[in-house]
């Protein structure tokens, strides 16, 4: 028996891809020091595996991405984008 992806499975994947392509503006800013962006590499790559929920992804996302988004270094501009990612 096959199981059909149900509607709201599909908008939480489609709003999960969005975080990340906002997300990869940051990893690829030039100004994002390097230890933040390895940080959202990981996130972007924890996001992108389809063997958990999207809950439990996005979930263990934000955790990674508040944490992130505390530190002094970050630029304003990245940091507006993470928290837009949420």
């Amino acid at each position: 028996m096959s199981k059909t992806p149900r509607k709201k499975d599909v908008e939480n994947e489609e709003k999960i891809m969005k975080a990340v392509e906002m997300l990869s503006f940051v990893v690829n800013d030039v100004t994002t020091p390097r230890n933040i962006r390895n940080s959202i590499k990981e996130v972007i790559s924890s996001l992108s595996k389809k063997n958990t929920t999207p809950g439990i992804r996005a979930a263990a996302a934000i955790n990674v991405l508040d944490e992130i988004s505390q530190d002094p270094n970050l630029s304003t501009i990245s940091r507006t984008r993470i928290w837009s990612s949420l």
